[in-house]
């Protein structure tokens, strides 16, 4: 296996203090990945989010590493946030570092050992997150929270954009944000728009994907922007845990 010894680029515990607001690729036109991911960056989005189904842990196929190299050439400097919605994510972590990602999330309920493929992203050069499933309850990563630099709540059932956001997580997401440290960031995917970011971030939420709210705006900035929330300008953080 190969080791990448260049330093971790860490978006997510080293920071803007401020909400991180991810845009899915998934929502975005195919056909015009290059220029529609260079677009959602220069409207104000801090991240491309990259969601990879494997057709068995959810019912859907979706990109493969090609896809993110090509993410990556288009866009060399975006920080690149890859979800592995896959039965076994050790398969896919090199794969993924070689094509240009800079962190990497896997979920809990996969019969995987969570902090070796941790340690594995480490050592590739990418954080590491852990990702719950909306049924899931949260002592299910009771025992591997403290290990991740990020714990991502899916706020819809994994496997196609474009869901209604279930409310229901938020009670789950105050659970997990009172137990994080300041260095670790807690993200939330599924329905996020501006309609809900602020009950979003008030849950604790720092890292916000959106997918088709962005991509399907004529205005993304404006869009981002709501969904950040706070005083971009001086990185006030509306709802969020303090550090």
């Amino acid at each position: 296996m190969t080791t990448v010894t260049t330093p971790i680029r860490n978006l997510f515990t080293a920071g803007p203090s401020r909400p991180i607001v991810a845009a899915s690729i998934l929502s975005a036109d195919f056909a015009r990945l290059g220029e529609e991911s260079t677009a959602v960056l220069a409207a104000g989005a801090d991240a491309l989010h990259v969601d990879i189904m494997d057709g068995h842990f959810v019912p859907n196929l979706s990109m493969g590493p090609a896809v993110c190299a090509g993410v990556r050439g288009a866009c060399p400097d975006a920080f690149l946030d890859v979800h592995l919605m896959v039965t076994d994510p050790a398969a896919y972590l090199e794969p993924f570092a070689g094509a240009g990602a800079d962190h990497c999330t896997f979920h809990i309920e996969v019969d995987a050992d969570p902090v070796a493929l941790r340690d594995r992203c480490h050592e590739l050069g990418m954080t590491a997150g852990v990702a719950i499933n909306p049924d899931t309850p949260v002592d299910a990563i009771d025992d591997v929270i403290d290990a991740f630099d990020l714990v991502l709540v899916m706020s819809v059932h994994p496997g196609f954009s474009g869901q209604s956001f279930i409310e229901s997580v938020l009670e789950k997401t105050r659970a997990i944000a009172a137990r994080l440290r300041p260095d670790q960031r807690l993200e939330m995917d599924g329905g996020i728009g501006p309609a809900n970011a602020a009950e979003v971030r008030a849950a604790g939420c720092d890292t916000l994907v959106s997918a088709s709210a962005i991509f399907g705006a004529t205005d993304r900035a404006s869009v981002i922007a709501a969904i950040r929330g706070g005083d971009r300008a001086t990185g006030a953080r509306d709802g969020v845990r303090k550090a």
